[in-house]
């Protein structure tokens, strides 16, 4: 008893002092806590007078403005002290928010500025301002300078995700003196986002880097080791009295273009002018409309070339300013594969090429994307903590003759999610809607309507280290009855299967169904990070009309487990070694899948940096591989990969990677190898040269179904195909100025391939590899040799802010009806550059104004 009453006595009386220090601090502690809150919040100055904007520190309110000097370092070490010293200081008038950080510097001829295009990262000093003007702990703005000028600009939304398509009109000078360098900022307070009340308190954060030494410092410390960005800035108080600002932005367009065109046998020039305007206008503090007439992505660098021989879509990454700038609201995610996430809404949806483009291969008028004739999105906060996104857009119907290859289609996307927690929980809802315009041609083909609907969450705990998440998704798509058995029957679904439980019904006319996936994250520490998780997506769930996914019909379990390093280690600066491992089901339980794979990444002291990784796979049954046939038994295989990469730091910087693996019995192999030099000649002119060699030999590669389907007399074939692909790739950037630049890319890619052994599906599932395929004679199998050649010239110039004028060359040669089957890199290039150019020349102009 006595001594339970002395071990209470322990705990309560310390709390007692505490209490009572709680309520009449003592000298000591006020200090403290005066001295900790230095550490993450400062104070705004009212600017009677406006700054000049000239990269010094002489005007007046910069004079009167607080100082914040208690920057840390987070790379190499976190929460380590800086290698100099910086100081920062914040002002505001009705108008703007100003900003002026000045970084120290024992060598500032040793200050590294290259020039470089707008938004383009390069090896130099940066300051960059980081502003959560919601200050809801989960979105923010980046406004990023290095010594030569040269700005860049991102959104920050899910609290750590940057949406680098997001631009605004700010202003930035820098200036070099004896003390180091100084970056001064005017950030118009149109271009944030903010509620309209009295008095307001941003997130704050300002990061150094030192290019020379690779060291990072910010205020306040930025920990590697806690997730979220947003999260952990301070806070920039004493913002009050500021008006409401009318956001009314207009940036009308003009574009004369020259196309070539093939009619008749010949090419020509056909010259096109068109009219345009982005809209851009605050409806309320919180929520902005941005809307497109007519746009034209003209000095958008094309996609890259690429030979697609497996059962799915290509997937490649939006580019067009209007989709990707402040879009991040619209992410739902409901496959992730390589770091790519893709999930209900994929922005290519909207002016894709004309789906029944195929049937009308080699007409001379075959338009090459569906013409938007607007677009908007309605984006922002409203209430305490509720994000809301809305777009929609409209292409037109396009032909060729009478013949329609893409409908009039409207799609609408709408987005909420709900904040709880500070942003550490919460929920969100999405659906999206298509409608097509068909008519006799399109009806048997295209869907009429797609619908889907989903619900996500996300719950952080134990000081944001953990998270858990999920969702549910549900799809339902519409129309004739051929439609539907097309969709039935496509890559994604396979319903014609024979060997599965999932029926075909050729009398549908909708088709309906549903994804889930609930998964557990460790997301902050130092040494371990974690992940975790089940999904699982219905045979019928179509999301493809607006979203993006290559196949249905599984479910999965996955794990992964990573040991980290953040601090320099020996010769290590930082390393991670991670573990994965997978399962993966038919939804009615086959198995599909059953791997792992072991790798490491690591960064040396001298920056360098490297990878390594080896994985495995354990014989599986694969629904997909004879496009609708029966599953085939796929015997293991091994895979190993490494890279290797130069100090960032160098006039010279190359690149190496590796991969290969081995399956099928040892009958299946692939190489891939990849070289890549980047080059600093100087700070105005930088070159990147490479060039990619694949090997492949698949024995299993599927080639053709013959015979009537649903007939006993189809056969499911598949040949050995030899193929080898070489890519060369070439970038140039000239800048004269910041706000001029000239950009050249280009890209020749061959492939060539060759069937052989064909084969027919026998015992698809037998153990034994020879006894799966047997011979099948009644077809010689064929070869190819793809050649393509893609370029892009874009002169940029920002005669004023905001308003920009682009020069553009691109340039395409296409050549498939020469040297099948044989590979020959002088012949194969020799004869693609013999083949006609189709070239287009563009002049773009645009003038940015505000009301």
């Amino acid at each position: 008893m006595h001594r339970t009453l002395g071990t209470l006595a322990l705990f309560v009386l310390p709390c007692a002092d505490l209490a009572a220090q709680g309520r009449e601090p003592g000298p000591a502690a006020a200090a403290r806590s005066a001295n900790a809150a230095s550490l993450t919040r400062t104070t705004a100055t009212r600017a009677t007078t406006a700054p000049t904007i000239d990269g010094r520190d002489d005007d007046e309110i910069w004079q009167r403005a607080q100082e914040v000097t208690s920057f840390r370092q987070f790379e190499p070490i976190e929460d380590g002290d800086p290698g100099m010293a910086t100081m920062a200081r914040f002002a505001y008038d009705d108008h703007n928010l100003y900003a002026l950080v000045r970084a120290y510097d024992p060598h500032p001829d040793s200050i590294v500025a290259l020039l470089s295009r707008r938004d383009v990262r390069t090896q130099s000093e940066q300051i960059k301002l980081i502003v959560d003007s919601y200050f809801d702990r989960r979105t923010g703005y980046e406004f990023a300078v290095n010594p030569a000028g040269v700005q860049r600009d991102y959104y920050i939304f899910d609290d750590m995700n940057e949406d680098g398509g997001w631009d605004a009109v700010w202003e930035a000078k820098t200036s070099i003196d004896s003390l180091g360098w100084i970056a001064e900022f005017r950030i118009p307070l149109s271009q944030l986002r903010f509620p309209s009340r009295d008095s307001h308190t941003f997130g704050i954060g300002v990061w150094r880097d030192v290019a020379r030494t690779n060291e990072r410092m910010s205020w306040p410390v930025w920990r590697k080791s806690v997730f979220g960005l947003s999260s952990q800035l301070g806070e920039l108080a004493g913002i009050s009295g500021i008006p409401t600002p009318r956001r009314l932005e207009v940036r009308p367009y003009v574009v004369q273009k020259s196309e070539s065109r093939l009619s008749n046998g010949s090419w020509s020039q056909e010259p096109a002018t068109s009219l345009g305007a982005d809209l851009k206008y605050g409806v309320t503090s919180n929520l902005t409309l941005d809307a497109a007439i007519n746009p034209d992505f003209g000095q958008v660098e094309a996609d890259p070339s690429v030979l697609n021989l497996s059962a799915f879509e290509q997937f490649f990454d939006e580019r067009r300013p209007f989709f990707t700038e402040g879009t991040g609201i619209f992410n739902f995610s409901t496959n992730c594969n390589d770091g790519e996430c893709t999930g209900l809404f994929y922005s290519r949806r909207i002016g894709r090429a004309p789906q029944l483009g195929g049937l009308y291969q080699g007409e001379d008028a075959l338009p090459l994307s569906a013409t938007i004739l607007g677009a908007s999105k309605l984006t922002g906060r409203v209430g305490k903590g509720t994000s809301i996104g809305l777009l929609n857009a409209i292409t037109q119907r396009e032909e060729v003759g009478d013949a329609t290859v893409e409908p009039q289609t409207l799609f609408l996307v709408g987005r909420v999610q709900q904040d709880f927690r500070e942003g550490q929980s919460g929920v969100g809802v999405m659906l999206t809607g298509v409608r097509r315009s068909l008519d006799a041609t399109t009806d048997d083909f295209l869907r009429r309507e797609a619908y889907t609907g989903g619900v996500d969450f996300r719950h952080q705990f134990l000081g944001r280290h953990y998270v858990v998440s999920g969702y549910v998704v549900g799809s339902n798509v519409r129309g004739s009855a051929d439609a539907i058995a097309r969709t039935q029957r496509s890559s994604v679904h396979n319903y014609q299967r024979p060997d599965d439980d999932v029926a075909y019904d050729p009398a549908r006319t909708s088709l309906r169904g549903s994804a889930m996936r609930i998964g557990l994250q460790k997301t902050g520490g130092e040494r371990t990070r974690f992940q975790t998780g089940y999904s699982r997506a219905s045979p019928g769930l179509e999301i493809n009309d607006v979203g993006f996914q290559s196949a249905v019909d599984y479910q999965s379990v996955s794990n992964w487990f990573a040991i980290l390093q953040q601090r320099p280690t020996g010769p290590f600066r930082r390393y991670q070694v991670n573990f994965n491992q997978w399962t993966e089901w038919t939804a009615g339980g086959t198995r599909t899948s059953l791997g792992g794979n072991i790798n490491a990444n690591a960064q040396f002291v001298n920056m360098w940096g490297g990878y390594a990784g080896f994985g495995m796979n354990a014989p599986s049954t694969c629904p997909r591989c004879t496009r609708g046939g029966p599953a085939l038994r796929n015997s293991s295989s091994l895979n190993t990969w490494m890279g290797l990469n130069g100090d960032p730091r160098g006039m010279f910087i190359p690149s190496v990677n590796i991969s290969g693996g081995r399956s099928d019995a040892n009958r299946s192999s692939y190489l891939n190898l990849s070289v890549d030099v980047d080059g600093r000649f100087s700070s105005r002119f930088q070159m990147s040269v490479g060039a990619s060699f694949a090997r492949n030999i698949d024995d299993q590669q599927w080639y053709d179904n013959f015979g009537e389907f649903g007939s006993d007399t189809v056969h499911f074939t598949l040949a050995n195909l030899n193929q080898k692909t070489l890519s060369m790739r070439a970038r140039v950037d000239v800048t004269a100025t910041p706000t001029l630049t000239v950009q050249f890319y280009a890209q020749p890619f061959v492939t060539s391939g060759k069937y052989s052994d064909l084969r027919e599906l026998d015992r698809p599932r037998d153990r034994h590899y020879d006894q799966r395929l047997k011979p099948y004679t009644a077809v010689e199998p064929e070869a190819f040799n793809v050649k393509q050649f893609r370029s892009n010239t874009v002169l940029r110039w920002e005669y004023r802010p905001g308003s920009t004028l682009y020069l553009v060359w691109q340039q395409g040669r296409d050549q498939f009806d020469l040297d099948h089957g044989t590979f020959d890199v002088s012949r194969d290039y020799r004869n693609l550059f013999r083949a006609h150019p189709a070239n287009t020349f563009l002049l773009k102009a645009s003038y940015w104004f505000t009301l």
